[in-house]
């Protein structure tokens, strides 16, 4: 049986997830022309691109394994990255979901180090392990992307080990290669710990005000 994603919108107090559509692509094509230097590793669309980014994203959730979000800034309420549940995964046989992943994830320079992302994944996590009853969440990156494997721990997953050659790489350069991926998850059994964890860390940004 087919598990189909699908995202509702997420309220935090740093960051609101909105399903991703069209309508973001404008204050998207802006986030992404900031500093670039964070994305060596993965692909993120440049300005011209970004319609085409979120249609195909529609794409991949027209098949039921995507739920893609816009990452709106609670300071501005303008779009500054986005972030997806991915690869939903249910027990042989049923429809019952037990894992997803949550990935797709870019921000402009100027919201990185906000708590945007802090919260974002909060609200992630406990949707899935609050609502849907997952009993795991993955988080995937290049195995060579120090920066980024530093944030997902900090977050609080548990870094897993490294699958060789397990995907295709996003590096400039390496057109048709493959990746070897660092694979990282929280369990259900260490997911209060995780969430007191990042509510105090989001706690430590201040609030936009009102």
């Amino acid at each position: 049986m087919a598990y189909r994603l699908q995202g509702p919108v997420l309220e935090g107090e740093l960051v609101r997830l909105e399903p991703l559509e069209q309508r973001h692509a404008g204050e998207l094509a802006q986030a992404v022309e900031e500093a670039r230097d964070s994305y060596g590793f993965t692909w993120v669309p440049r300005a011209g691109e970004v319609a085409g980014y979120i249609e195909a994203q529609h794409r991949r959730a027209a098949e039921g394994r995507l739920a893609p979000y816009a990452q709106i800034a609670r300071s501005t309420g303008r779009a500054v990255g986005v972030t997806a549940y991915w690869e939903p995964r249910t027990l042989p046989d049923t429809d019952e979901l037990f894992a997803v992943e949550v990935g797709f994830t870019w921000l402009a320079a100027s919201a990185q180090g906000t708590g945007v992302n802090a919260e974002a994944k909060l609200l992630l996590f406990q949707h899935a392990f609050e609502q849907w009853g997952v009993a795991r969440v993955d988080l995937k990156t290049d195995a060579r992307n120090a920066r980024s494997r530093a944030a997902i721990a900090a977050l609080g997953a548990r870094f897993e080990g490294v699958l060789r050659k397990s995907g295709r790489s996003w590096v400039p350069g390496e057109d048709g290669g493959l990746r070897d991926t660092a694979v990282f998850s929280v369990i259900d059994s260490e997911w209060p710990r995780t969430r007191a964890a990042l509510r105090e860390r989001v706690a430590r940004y201040p609030r936009p005000p009102r």
